[in-house]
């Protein structure tokens, strides 16, 4: 510190200065030219460290590889099993269809749910029913799962919420009726 100080000021006694007289006040100003200008060193010591042993560089980390996933049974029994990939799904899309279609056939003709049911409704419950049943259940004994094919806006999840909101939905809409004594509109 002590060396920079003293160069710094041995430097700039030694750099030749350019002075010029002005005409108006007639005081002479004295500067450097750019080239000329004191230069300032500092210098820093660092604390010197105790010897430590070299340890290599860290590698970067590794993404851990994922697991395969363990394939998921094709058998009738696991897939509706209480747990199995179906019985919500095919549940859920049941009751979206069994929904919109009990709400459009009452405002159609102002049937009750229990008057639709009693009045030519039961086929076509179970018709459907079949039909769906049997459309949600090949793709999972081919070994395709809702989660592979979901993309975007819909996704495998989205169709789990919105059955659940329709079975919520179409059990209160009979609930509803029932408390009313006839059709909700």
């Amino acid at each position: 510190m002590a060396t920079s100080a003293t160069l710094h000021s041995y430097m700039a006694g030694v750099m030749p200065r350019v002075g010029s007289k002005s005409r108006s006040t007639g005081l002479r100003s004295t500067y450097l030219l750019p080239c000329q200008r004191p230069m300032r060193i500092r210098c820093q010591a660092e604390p010197q460290k105790q010897s430590a042993p070299v340890t290599p560089p860290p590698q970067p980390a590794q993404a851990p590889t994922p697991k395969p996933k363990a394939k998921e049974s094709t058998k009738f029994s696991d897939m509706l099993a209480f747990s199995g990939p179906a019985p919500e799904r095919i549940n859920g899309r049941l009751a979206m269809v069994g929904f919109v279609s009990a709400l459009a056939v009452e405002l159609a003709k102002g049937d009750d749910l229990a008057a639709q049911l009693m009045n030519g409704g039961l086929p076509w419950f179970a018709g459907t029913a079949a039909l769906l049943s049997v459309a949600s259940l090949v793709p999972l004994f081919k070994g395709v799962s809702a989660q592979s094919q979901s993309g975007g806006l819909m996704t495998a999840d989205a169709e789990l919420w919105n059955g659940r909101f329709a079975m919520l939905g179409l059990v209160a809409l009979a609930f509803t009726e029932y408390l009313k004594g006839g059709p909700l509109v």
